[in-house]
This record gives structure tokens, sequence and C-alpha cells, in this order.
């Protein structure tokens, strides 16, 4: 891989909701992200894209299908690129688990099993790895939020932080070999020793 095109998904019928919706298959986009994948096509009309690569969510799926529609370009399905496991939370309020998370630490467990944030930040530093190893030159990789967030601000060098900065629906980042290996090395480094960027002194 030279070039990495990394993207959150398209508005999503459980975003209209303000739903959490993270287990498989989960919800399709709504009538506006379909729309959003129109113009994610559109801006990547000049880019010669070897391979898309999805999350196991039905909505990058979706996503993922119609930004490349019209080429041969192969798919693959990359379970690494999973949205973070929200546990008890899963198909409640997004509130909810922001309130928690926002008021607990990266390695805390999340109640009924979730991930950590220092897992998904393990696990979005090997799924780079799989991103890395590929052979095709530019990889256009559609997940979540939390995951292109962690890698944007990795390959920039800045951990993650408490409150999740947000990314847009359906716009796709550019990222070179260097920066992806940077974000890789960065996630594991703060997965060692974490403590989110945006904690306060003494909070």
């Amino acid at each position: 891989m030279n070039v990495l095109l990394l993207a959150r998904h398209a508005q999503a019928a459980s975003n209209v909701r303000d739903l959490v919706n993270a287990v498989p298959p989960g919800e399709g986009l709504s009538p506006e992200g379909a729309a959003e994948v129109l113009a994610l096509a559109g801006s990547l009309s000049g880019e010669r894209i070897d391979l898309g690569l999805s999350s196991r969510l039905r909505r990058t799926q979706e996503t993922l299908a119609g930004a490349l529609s019209g080429r041969e370009v192969p798919c693959l399905v990359e379970p690494l690129l999973d949205e973070i496991g929200f546990g008890a939370f899963e198909g409640g309020p997004v509130g909810a688990y922001r309130a928690w998370a926002w008021s607990h630490g990266p390695a805390d467990p999340c109640p009924g099993g979730g991930e950590t944030r220092v897992a998904a930040a393990l696990r979005v530093a090997e799924a780079l790895d799989v991103v890395l190893r590929r052979p095709e030159a530019t990889i256009l990789a559609v997940s979540h939020a939390l995951v292109v967030r962690y890698v944007l601000d990795a390959a920039s060098g800045s951990p993650p932080g408490r409150h999740v900065a947000h990314v847009p629906h359906a716009v796709p980042f550019r990222l070179e070999r260097a920066g992806v290996e940077q974000a890789g090395r960065m996630l594991r480094s703060w997965a060692a020793a974490p403590g989110f960027a945006d904690t306060p002194s003494g909070g």
C-alpha cells in the first residue's frame, strides 16, 4: 500500500436517531446517507482505487459499494475496522455512552463487556498493519468515527482524546504510507501508557 483513502460511512438510520448501533450487521444508510455516497463517489472520481475495505457493519459496506459504483474494484470486509464495542450501551442513546466515556479512563472496562479505548486503539493499529501489508497501491477503507479519528490524530502525532472530535460522514482523508505507519506506532505507544490528550492536569 502506498496511499490510504480513509472515510467514515455515510449517515445511517441509527445516526438520525442518535442510537448506538455497533453489532453487525447494523442498520443501513438513511436517505441523506445515500445522497452523501453519491457525493463521495464524485469526489473520488479522479482517484485510481485498487482495493476497497469496509467493516462488518452494513452502513460501511453500502457506503463503499456506492463510492465504487461502476468500477471493477475488489472489496473485502475487514472486522478490525469495526466500530468500538459499546457493551451495555448497545441500542441505547449515544449520549449515555458519551457520558460514561467522558467520565472514565481509557483502560476502564466498558459495562456489559464492551471494548476499552485501549483495546480499540490496539485493534485499529492491527488494522493498519493489515492495510500496510496489502499489495494494492491505493486502498479505500470505510470505517467508523472513532476509528477514523484515532487514525487521523495518530498520523499527525496526537494520541486519542477523551472527547472524540467530530468526523464528517463520507469524506475521504488521504494518508500516505508514512502517515499510516506513524499512526500505528502512535496508537501502540499510547496503549502502553494510556492517558487522554484532552484530560485536564490533575483530572
